[in-house]
């Protein structure tokens, strides 16, 4: 059977797309569980893509999870906003699980997505001193759990570039306190000022950085 030319170009671009980025061809490639009550109990629904509003899906509150494939991101309020929460593969019984340490504790999900650009081996990041890509930089591909210790000069970074993979950045040392989420994919992978870190972001403070697993 002969194969029209129409066919063999849209072949060529499948195979090409799938060599640049292979997520955006691979079905399943994300998958959680979110269940209305705390270890796993309650009504349960299963995710394989973005949630803008959990209360949509009759659920007053995410208070367990599960997630079984990639790497997610949760949010405190709808419409992916408020204070951000990184889900990597495993089980989340109640709501601190989630929320890190020293963060502002509350005890809400709303919504929440899933992390496309996350790359673990591949993951490349520029921190700079000051915002705007600024001042002096330190070029990052590896877990730093106090960044200070490790050669940075202050407690604060002044903007962000993510050339591959996603981070966690984390206000303090030992990823502890406000998560921030930076991805490759969002913003063309530039952060030029903490405003654009998260709604929630109010200070230049970051301590501790590492790269999100898939």
């Amino acid at each position: 059977m002969e194969i029209s030319p129409v066919q063999t170009e849209r072949e060529n671009f499948t195979k090409k797309m799938a060599e640049t980025n292979p997520l955006s061809m691979r079905m399943g490639s994300w998958k959680i569980t979110v269940y209305d009550q705390e270890n796993f109990q309650g009504k349960r629904m299963e995710f394989s893509s973005s949630c803008q509003n959990i209360m949509e899906c009759g659920f007053d509150n995410i208070r367990s999870l599960k997630v079984e494939c990639g790497a997610w991101i949760g949010y405190e309020h709808t419409s992916f906003c408020g204070q951000q929460f990184v889900l990597e593969k495993g089980e989340y019984p109640r709501w601190e699980a989630w929320s890190g340490s020293n963060a502002y504790h509350v005890e809400r999900m709303m919504s929440f997505r899933p992390i496309c650009g996350a790359n673990h081996k591949e993951s490349k990041l520029m921190v700079f001193e000051k915002e705007n890509f600024i001042g002096r930089k330190w070029d990052m591909c590896d877990d730093y759990p106090s960044l200070q210790a490790m050669g940075w000069f202050n407690n604060e970074v002044g903007s962000m570039k993510v050339t591959s993979g996603a981070w966690v950045c984390y206000q303090y040392p030992g990823y502890r306190g406000y998560q921030y989420i930076l991805e490759c994919d969002h913003h063309g992978g530039e952060y030029k000022h903490w405003r654009e870190w998260g709604s929630h972001a109010q200070t230049f403070q970051v301590q501790s950085i590492r790269r999100i697993q898939q």
